[in-house]
């Protein structure tokens, strides 16, 4: 039956390889997983149930559930430590406060499904893309439209880059490029498959990720692939990203089941190194990744025997928790 099924492992060091084993698993939805975001405290779960489920990772305890969406939770996206916004398929927007969980907004985004929702730096815009063929731009602090453009095809993803001086549309295998002070697009990246999944590793490089197995670094300045490489046996579902020490871990999902955890040097670009993976034997759709800070109480030691060989030479002294949905779970690792 539909469940949220949560894994959690401690991934160690012990002769330069990392190795996860699973801790606890929890029943959270009725209904398959749509969506996942995380902040620095609450971990966010959207489902075709309809509903919102909330994690305080501070307490490590199941926070509550938020009803006000009609229909499939469709997207998910945390502003800092004070608000979380929800896209669904009743084609609302919805801005919540973290501090009490109440609804400030509710806007009539789109006339079809919002597929995708993305804030900005600032936190004072929004955008977001949806089945009617629009993109828009909302001002949150009136709530109000600020501006709308028609796409002519339905786009999947939106995001602004980490600066805000531009923002990347996906429209099937294409990503196009805007600025945001003309509003004009400056590029357009073509990705030979239909493109599932993207991820900021910097203002300028975004990793693409799509119905292959490979996972593609692009420059958006020049429209060149800086870096490929084959991530999975089948497609890559989810992509996603964390800063460690001196280098990037790009963390990729795929329908096979698979988690994997590469080590990315994003100044030489070379192919990346296998860190470490876990076998969920689910059907993961997707993927977000949440790195504890201070207000984490430390979780307990998880002894466990090294089982695979993947050279890094690396020390890991954080906890990190690695969220993936499948068709009807969610899937959690503590490296």
């Amino acid at each position: 039956p539909p469940y949220v099924w949560k894994q959690v492992s401690r991934c160690v060091v012990y002769l330069q390889e990392w190795t996860a084993t699973a801790d606890f698993t929890h029943h959270a939805h009725t209904a398959s997983v749509s969506a996942v975001a995380t902040s620095e405290r609450y971990i966010a779960t959207g489902s075709r149930d309809e509903t919102i489920q909330i994690y305080d990772m501070k307490k490590r305890i199941e926070h509550g559930a938020l009803l006000h969406h009609d229909g499939t939770i469709s997207c998910l996206e945390f502003y800092g430590t004070s608000h979380l916004l929800s896209g669904g398929q009743d084609g609302l927007l919805c801005v919540w406060s973290t501090r009490n969980w109440e609804c400030l907004k509710s806007i009539r985004a789109h006339k079809g499904q919002v597929t995708s929702l993305s804030v900005h730096p600032s936190g004072k815009l929004a955008l977001t893309v949806g089945t009617d063929k629009t993109l828009r731009t909302w001002n949150l602090i009136d709530g109000r439209s600020a501006f709308i453009k028609n796409i002519k095809q339905n786009a999947v993803i939106v995001k602004w880059s980490p600066e805000g001086d531009k923002y990347v549309v996906v429209v099937s295998d294409k990503v196009d490029v805007y600025n945001l002070e003309t509003a004009t697009l400056t590029s357009t990246i073509i990705n030979p498959k239909r493109i599932s999944s993207i991820k900021f590793l910097t203002n300028s490089i975004l990793a693409v990720a799509g119905d292959d197995e490979t996972v593609r670094l692009c420059d958006l300045n020049t429209q060149k692939v800086l870096c490929e490489f084959e991530a999975h046996e089948t497609r890559v579902k989810s992509v996603d990203s964390f800063t460690m020490e001196d280098f990037c871990v790009l963390v990729t999902a795929s329908n096979d089941g698979f988690i994997k955890m590469w080590k990315l040097n994003l100044e030489s670009l070379e192919p990346p190194v296998l860190l470490g993976k876990v076998n969920t034997t689910a059907r993961l759709t997707c993927l977000a990744v949440w790195k504890p800070t201070t207000l984490q109480e430390p979780l307990p030691e998880v002894k466990t025997e090294p089982t695979t060989s993947h050279g890094t030479g690396l020390s890991n002294s954080s906890w990190l928790l690695i969220i993936a949905s499948q068709l009807f779970s969610s899937l959690a690792v503590d490296l």
